[in-house]
């Protein structure tokens, strides 16, 4: 029996996907209710000071009279003015009007700051390990049968995309109602994974891949889309379903992406007619997965297997957190944007 060919192994990816997506799942979960300390800070050192003085004053009252010659028909309304300056609502700075996409980008410096040193420290760690060369391309193919990991991989760009997209669009809704804050958050998404492939265009083991731009622009268009179109984000939710192996999980490799699945949730909560039914419980998924690709399976002679699937499911946040007010509620149903939990859908391949 003749031996089929095996793919060529590449390793420049993302290093350490659990770190990377844990934590993308901290940020995701809190970046949107988190209270910024720094600027609730700033905001107090720049209210005006409150004079000792005015603790003594009278307080000021305004008394609405009847024009002369008319009849009173009610008695003096009086306003008492409080005391110091006026609180933010909420306890938070009042959002400012950032039209431009360089002042939303100013905005978000920090975040974005933040992810590139990420990206930075664990793609030099890697370029260590498996040495360097000139700049260079990798026609890595989409989901063809000969390819390392049947497109999984590819899924798994666009939804690192969609998980910084929002990220850093829950950090610009905080300082922001402009309506373009959706687009700048997933250009700026784009614009750092880009930034982080340029190091795999210098891996012996990688190269620049097209196909890896393309789905982390996907990816970033979807959570563009899903932020700007009015309710979308009440019905549609990007997510990846890890299944356990013999290991619990494997971090790295055909095995690691073996254990990804990735959907597309629609939650019939989200619509008006099922708001109030027993139906806002329910979910239907839309996915895909691949399998037997792994080098192990491969060398045992096992065909892969590409698996798109649908299914129904649980809608766990309408059952666990449907009114979301507590610290650890509001992670819980944030983090269910993002993560399907294992075991609590039926999936037909």
């Amino acid at each position: 029996m003749t031996a089929r060919p095996r793919p060529v192994l590449a390793t420049g990816r993302m290093a350490s996907p659990l770190l990377f997506r844990t934590t993308l799942c901290l940020l995701m979960t809190g970046a949107a209710w988190v209270p910024a300390r720094a600027e609730e800070a700033l905001a107090m050192i720049e209210a005006p000071a409150l004079d000792i003085a005015d603790l003594h004053a009278q307080p000021v009252s305004l008394v609405v009279t009847q024009p002369a010659g008319e009849p009173s028909t009610a008695a003096p309304a009086v306003a008492e003015a409080a005391y110091g300056p006026p609180a933010p609502d909420n306890g938070r700075p009042a959002k400012r009007d950032l039209r431009t996409f360089s002042e939303q980008v100013g905005a978000v410096k920090w975040e974005v700051g933040g992810i590139a040193a990420y990206m930075t420290v664990i793609n030099v760690k890697k370029m260590t390990e498996v040495g360097t060369r000139g700049f260079h391309f990798q026609n890595e193919g989409w989901f063809g049968k000969s390819t390392l990991n049947l497109g999984v991989d590819k899924l798994a760009h666009a939804f690192n995309t969609y998980a910084i997209s929002d990220i850093l669009y829950a950090r610009l809704r905080r300082k922001t109602d402009a309506p373009s804050a959706a687009v700048t958050a997933a250009v700026l998404a784009s614009g750092l994974q880009i930034y982080s492939e340029f190091f795999d265009a210098v891996k012996k083991s990688s190269g620049f891949s097209v196909q890896d731009v393309a789905f982390n622009t996907a990816g970033a268009a979807l959570s563009a889309l899903r932020n700007s179109v009015p309710g979308m984000r009440d019905k549609l939710d990007f997510r990846l379903l890890f299944i356990p192996n013999s290991d619990i999980y494997t971090f790295m490799g055909g095995e690691h992406y073996e254990q990804e699945r990735f959907l597309l949730a629609l939650q019939l909560s989200g619509f008006e007619a099922f708001k109030h039914t027993p139906l806002r419980f329910v979910e239907l998924h839309a996915g895909y997965y691949g399998k037997d690709f792994s080098g192990p399976d491969r060398d045992a002679g096992k065909i892969p297997q590409r698996k798109p699937f649908i299914g129904i499911g649980l809608n766990l946040q309408e059952l666990l957190f449907p009114h979301p007010r507590s610290r650890a509620a509001k992670i819980g149903r944030g983090a269910l944007d993002y993560f399907q939990v294992p075991y609590t859908a039926v999936h037909i391949d």
